[in-house]
């Protein structure tokens, strides 16, 4: 996972919320969506990899996948929680 000090420093791009590790529950969530070929990304791209890990907005909207232990802080790529 991400490290506390810099997970600290990390924001939303777009509201500069601060951002929290999705829990396992919120990953499971996504992984159905994806597995079922529900899930979309911002762009409305269809995830087909494997939703392992990724960071939060602190309002709970969108999640921010983590690739390869880097996080991905792109608002095309966030995953939309909420819809999950």
């Amino acid at each position: 996972m991400i490290n506390e000090q810099l997970l600290a420093l990390l924001r939303c791009p777009e509201t500069q919320q601060a951002l929290s590790g999705a829990s396992p529950e919120q990953l499971d969530r996504l992984e159905v969506a994806r597995a079922a070929g529900t899930l979309r990304d911002r762009a409305a791209r269809i995830v087909q990899e494997p939703v392992v890990a990724g960071l939060v907005r602190a309002d709970g909207a969108w999640v921010f996948p983590i690739r390869d232990g880097i996080p991905v802080l792109l608002l095309d790529d966030a995953l939309p929680l909420g819809a999950a």
